[in-house]
């Protein structure tokens, strides 16, 4: 003898299967885009001693309202890290704008969100590009590649944090 909650637990099984057969189940909505997101990318996967790589970043605002402020790190990777012998700066730094690419402040491994030219309105971009200069007497056959954290505070004064997010990593060849 079956129990009454095994007989509606086999009725909304069975109504189930029917809905899902004719396409009427409901179905899962589409993610909603993250409020910010920040992407990398590399003129050059590979780089000589001396060679530079120009490092993209673009910062989306996917949000209704402005992003007032960003705060952003980047730093290297563990990987990076463990080869000493791989020599780099960052040397350049250029926010793209209308009217052309302009020079940004700051270059060092903290608070790169300046650069950004805030404020950022809703669905729009701001791309900044970085200059890594592969210093003529680095080593060989070792991959440089970093990774950011960021932080957006927008003019509903919500913010967000993302990250890590990472960089294509760039190999440094020899001749």
């Amino acid at each position: 003898m079956r129990s009454p909650l095994m007989r509606r637990l086999g009725l909304t099984a069975a109504l189930a299967l029917l809905l899902a057969a004719f396409g009427l189940a409901p179905s899962a909505s589409a993610a909603e885009p993250a409020p910010a997101e920040l992407k990398f990318t590399t003129d050059a996967a590979t780089t000589t001693p001396g060679g530079t790589v120009n490092l993209t970043m673009t910062l989306t605002n996917n949000k209704t309202y402005d992003i007032w402020f960003v705060y952003q790190t980047i730093d290297p990777t563990w990987l990076t890290t463990q080869r000493p012998d791989l020599k780099y700066a960052f040397t350049g730094c250029t926010l793209a704008t209308a009217g052309g690419s302009t020079a940004c402040s700051g270059t060092g491994p903290a608070d790169l969100g300046g650069n950004y030219g805030a404020p950022i309105p809703p669905g729009q971009s701001r791309t900044v590009t970085l200059t890594l200069q592969v210093a003529p007497d680095s080593g060989c056959n070792g991959n440089i590649g970093f990774y950011s954290y960021f932080y957006a505070e927008f003019s509903d004064s919500t913010n967000v944090s993302g990250g890590p997010v990472y960089t294509p990593e760039t190999r440094v060849l020899c001749s």
